[in-house]
């Protein structure tokens, strides 16, 4: 039987080419719920494409206007952030792709955990900002998380087979981003159009500017620990400028496993979907004469000092990451509108997280008044 798949956020970056991998092995996935936050054209394509048994478009305001466009086509029509929550549980989903960017991924998370439902997990925050929360929620519930980050994904699939091999560590690599030959006095000037040439990823406008920060590594620093259960010293990033090592995992006995490949986030998206099975592809081909030199190097803290903050956010725990996720989104909509400088985004940070009422023990609810806290907070400090 086919899978059938929700899709969150499948306007994105990471939906649409969620959508290319269900196009390319059509025999084994089928698409069941498609939801958007703004883009309704969009949205209303994909829907007269893959006609889904449910749309949801979370800006009510556009609900009128896809429901026109879906009139004569066999969908469901929903609106509203509360409507994704809701349509997650339905019994016609067997795995919900979390692609919504932001905190807006937590709470439909949540409800499909609770359903019991496996997630192929790209939503970031929802480990950044609750992991505790969702590792105890997916033990009650016998739920699954399948993670399609990249980095994620290598560590996970290096670990397959392993199950009674501890691990002693793991290294997440990073290419370094836009910046990463660059000093401190060239970010002082740095402009949104240079921060968002990515050298090897081709990803959405938020991501693009946490890699070229290497807050994007520092989330899945965070990612990591809840995932497969580390501590942080157990948790290294390495500059791989190539991006062909995509992780690597290292065993008690010494021993290293590394998932390689050329950077395409349709392989992961792929393995997650299709896990346990490995389904056939025509991804392009890695070939090591292309790259005879893959090299390393070690990030540099006092330059992407956001990498350093996220771990140690990760040793204080409490709500301290959510503060962080909270004041990072913020941050970066303001750079990206202009009304900051590239380096204010880590200042903005640093300065929210000192301002944020700390909680060592979290509720949801406890995570969503942090998160608006810091909200508030990182907004006061932009001029």
């Amino acid at each position: 039987m086919k899978k059938r798949i929700a899709v969150l956020g499948s306007t994105g970056s990471i939906g649409t080419q969620t959508l290319q991998v269900i196009d390319a092995q059509k025999e084994f996935f089928e698409v069941e719920v498609l939801t958007a936050n703004n883009n309704a054209d969009l949205l209303i394509e994909q829907a007269i494409k893959y006609k889904p048994n449910s749309v949801v478009i979370a800006n009510k305001e556009k609900y009128d206007y896809v429901s026109k466009a879906l009139n004569n086509y066999p969908v469901k029509i929903y609106a509203g952030e509360e409507s994704i929550a809701q349509i997650v549980q339905f019994d016609n989903i067997d795995i919900v792709l979390t692609a919504i960017v932001g905190i807006a991924g937590l709470l439909p998370t949540i409800k499909a955990i609770e359903a019991g439902k496996n997630i192929a997990l790209a939503n970031k925050e929802t480990l950044v900002v609750a992991g505790e929360l969702i590792n105890k929620l997916i033990r009650e519930n016998k739920a699954s998380i399948l993670p399609v980050d990249s980095e994620h994904s290598a560590i996970f699939q290096c670990l397959s087979g392993e199950i009674n091999n501890a691990v002693e560590k793991i290294y997440l690599t990073a290419s370094g981003g836009p910046f990463r030959k660059k000093d401190i006095d060239f970010l002082k000037t740095v402009t949104k159009e240079q921060a968002l040439k990515h050298p090897n990823w081709d990803m959405g406008t938020k991501i693009t500017i946490d890699s070229a920060t290497m807050m994007n590594k520092g989330f899945e620093v965070i990612e990591a620990k809840w995932l497969f259960g580390l501590n942080s010293q157990q948790i290294d990033v390495i500059v791989h400028p190539q991006s062909i090592i995509h992780s690597i995992v290292q065993f008690e006995d010494g021993a290293m496993k590394a998932q390689m490949g050329l950077p395409d986030m349709k392989l992961p998206i792929q393995y997650a979907l299709s896990y346990p099975q490995r389904l056939k592809s025509n991804f392009q081909r890695f070939n090591f004469l292309n790259y005879p030199n893959l090299t390393f190097e070690k990030p540099d803290l006092n330059k992407f000092k956001n990498l350093a903050i996220a771990y140690e956010a990760l040793e204080k725990g409490g709500n301290v990451a959510c503060a962080l996720n909270a004041a990072n989104e913020i941050a970066v909509d303001a750079f990206l509108k202009n009304k900051i400088q590239f380096l204010d985004i880590t200042s903005i940070i640093e300065k929210t997280i000192g301002k944020t009422y700390f909680i060592k023990e979290n509720t949801y609810k406890d995570y969503v008044e942090t998160n608006s806290e810091a909200r508030k907070i990182a907004k006061s400090l932009i001029k």
